[in-house]
């Protein structure tokens, strides 16, 4: 088998390999409905996945289109996969092997919902509606064979990490996480098992803030009285899905004023993890003094003790992958012959309806009966007649003889006016 696709498929992306928080901030889609509606009148098929380390769009076109597409859209800087390379990339992805905590299991989740919104945009075609939930399928396999999540950190217990790093413990701390959505769900379990003093959920809804303080015995916060609770605490996680800056720099250095030791009034130092994306916190906290601020380019440096073991797994998991793209490769161009197929089908039906109408017509007085016998034998002949040939285009498909597989079709309606498949 070649490697050949029966219609082109590509993906543009850049993520934390090769990009920093700014960078990727720079080509985030902020309304992911629009970028995707306007994909469809260039694409027959789209998926925008944002994630706060990564940003992928795949569509079912070429790397011409969709570089054009991308310089419409004013954005650049993209690394490009085409064809079986991108769905390499996409089994890669889905696997946890191009995470920045290798074998996580957010990325399951999060290519589900990309594909969940493409498909309320009605930009979910078949082919790209088959690659995502082929690529969650050989993801879901690669952990129970390999055991790649077994221990993984997420980006949110990375945070965790890191803090309990900076401070050599959070036994005994005050903790404030800024969101409550799923990467505040990750944080808020990694702190469960620390030993604090206090954890302090603040959100934009206090409702939601109030469900997940209850998970963990913490204490829900107004966003009213977020600097107030800042005051408080010893560490601050931010991890909403807020569109701009949460925190910031006036607000932080008036809630310092507060945390002053009581006899030399030097300020008690603040430790300010934000993995949101777009960041949660104005640059200029950096500069603040007392305050450590650190971002997702951060937790690369976090000390894992599961890595190691994640690592020796996500060598067997490439050789499962490896397979598995000879696959994944066929039911691609398998599912991408159903348009040749349809023109195909789609010539014959148009015949058999003229031929049945001439014969009808020469037949005097016929009554419905023989009209729908007709019809019926004329319906099954048809079917009985392609049913070899669409096994052997479907065979070529597999096979990525795509120039055969249309030769073929070519060859079988010459003479007949055939209907001209849609080009990219």
């Amino acid at each position: 088998m070649t490697h050949a696709l029966f219609s082109p498929f590509t993906i543009a992306g850049i993520s934390h390999h090769t990009a920093s928080v700014a960078d990727m901030e720079k080509v985030r889609f902020p309304d992911e409905e629009a970028f995707l509606t306007r994909a469809g009148e260039w694409f027959k098929g789209a998926i925008l996945l944002q994630t706060c380390n990564r940003i992928e769009v795949m569509v079912n076109g070429n790397e011409d289109l969709l570089g054009r597409f991308l310089e419409s859209e004013g954005r650049a800087g993209w690394q490009i996969w085409k064809d079986a390379e991108a769905l390499s990339h996409l089994l890669d992805l889905a696997a946890g092997l191009d995470s920045m905590v290798i074998g996580e299991d957010q990325i399951l989740g999060q290519l589900r919902d990309a594909l969940t919104l493409s498909e309320s945009v009605s930009v979910a075609d078949p082919l790209i509606t088959l690659c995502i939930n082929k690529a969650i399928h050989a993801g879901s396999e690669v952990r129970r064979i390999t055991g790649i999540n077994r221990g993984a950190v997420s980006i949110g217990s990375a945070a965790v990490l890191l803090a309990e790093e900076q401070l050599g413990s959070l036994a005994g701390r005050h903790i404030l996480v800024l969101g409550s959505g799923e990467m505040g769900v990750l944080v808020t379990q990694a702190l469960a098992e620390k030993q604090l003093s206090a954890i302090y959920v603040a959100n934009r809804t206090f409702d939601r803030a109030q469900r997940l303080a209850g998970k963990v015995s913490g204490t829900a916060v107004p966003i009213s009285d977020l600097y107030r609770f800042m005051t408080l605490s010893d560490v601050v996680i931010c991890c909403t899905s807020a569109p701009h800056p949460v925190i910031r720099a006036g607000e932080v250095m008036e809630a310092l004023k507060g945390r002053s030791w009581p006899l030399d009034k030097s300020v008690r130092p603040l430790l300010i993890v934000d993995i949101a994306q777009p960041r949660d916190v104005e640059e200029a906290v950096r500069s603040i003094p007392g305050v450590c601020l650190f971002t997702i380019d951060d937790l690369r440096k976090v000390n894992d003790n599961t890595a190691q073991f994640r690592r020796e797994a996500a060598e067997k998991a490439q050789i499962f992958l490896d397979q598995e793209i000879t696959r994944f490769i066929r039911l691609f161009n398998r599912k991408a012959a159903d348009e040749l197929l349809a023109t195909l089908h789609s010539w014959a039906e148009q015949i058999r309806i003229r031929e049945r109408d001439k014969a009808l017509s020469r037949l005097s007085g016929c009554d419905d009966r023989l009209r729908d016998v007709t019809d019926d034998l004329t319906r099954v002949l048809t079917r009985k007649l392609l049913t070899d040939v669409t096994l052997t285009i479907r065979s070529c498909a597999e096979r990525g003889d795509m120039q055969v597989a249309e030769d073929l079709v070519g060859a079988i309606t010459r003479g007949e006016t055939l209907c001209s498949r849609t080009q990219d």
